[in-house]
């Protein structure tokens, strides 16, 4: 399977929408588009979305498989992964059947969200399928607990253990105060790596030191997610205008090497 991109751009999440900021795209071209673009800045993988017509995030097969045909032919190879978020109204069982139907290249899937209410045998019966299916999965890990958690399942038997891919989540969606830190990263960062050497691991951050956040994932060996999905700042505070420009400024402080 495929390593996990060094800057995957987020261009829209599952919760804002274009009231919160004008250029977030939220339809299958505006996405195509701003992946474009965002690979153009520096990107080289996209974490994707799809929303219906009222914006609203929807785990919809038939959605993603349109958007990924057309991801195809702007930018073929490029590095696309879809997201089983339940954002407060889909079940386990929902986020497993898309992946089902869909057979992505890519999922991210958050480890609480996917364990919830399901029996341990569910869960290791889905994972060994993604497994032998080819899909590489990013587990979604927002504490210490889910680090714990993620290490007790591995150790088990119940998610394969080998190319393990996983983000470090800085921040919180319901708390639009908060502000990541690069000091948030140090502990989570020290759990996973020691409990898994060798992951393939990213970070992504909340608040205006987004940017600074992801600067020191890579100082540390780690990977960036970057989007709207997360923060509108730039690191000098102005609001992007587009995802684009936030993966330019990203791109722009980690220096010549992500070029």
């Amino acid at each position: 399977m495929r390593p996990l991109p060094r800057i995957m751009v987020a261009p829209n999440g599952a919760r804002l929408t274009k009231q919160d900021h004008p250029g977030l795209p939220v339809t299958i071209p505006e996405i195509v588009t701003a992946v474009r673009d965002c690979a153009a800045a520096g990107a080289d993988g996209a974490h994707l979305h799809v929303r219906d017509a009222a914006q609203r995030h929807v785990l919809d097969a038939g959605l993603y498989r349109e958007l990924l045909r057309e991801l195809s032919q702007v930018l073929p190879g490029f590095y696309v992964q879809i997201t089983t978020e339940a954002n407060g109204r889909y079940t386990p069982h929902e986020q497993r059947a898309l992946v089902r139907a869909l057979r992505p290249k890519a999922v991210s899937i958050a480890l609480r969200e996917i364990t919830d209410q399901s029996d341990e045998a569910v869960t290791r019966d889905f994972f060994d399928e993604c497994q032998a299916e080819g899909i590489s999965v990013q587990h979604i890990l927002y504490d210490h607990t889910d680090i714990a958690e993620l290490k007790k399942l591995v150790d088990q038997g119940v998610v394969p253990g080998d190319t393990l891919k996983a983000l470090i989540v800085l921040g919180r969606y319901l708390d639009a105060r908060q502000t990541s830190t690069p000091d948030d990263l140090v502990a989570p960062a020290r759990a996973l790596t020691t409990a898994f050497p060798g992951v393939d691991w990213a970070v992504c951050a909340f608040g205006a030191k987004e940017t600074a956040c992801l600067v020191a994932a890579r100082d540390i060996g780690g990977k960036a997610r970057i989007g709207f999905e997360n923060n509108l700042l730039n690191s000098n505070l102005t609001c992007a205008t587009t995802n684009a420009e936030r993966v330019r400024d990203l791109v722009a402080h980690l220096g010549p090497e992500a070029a």
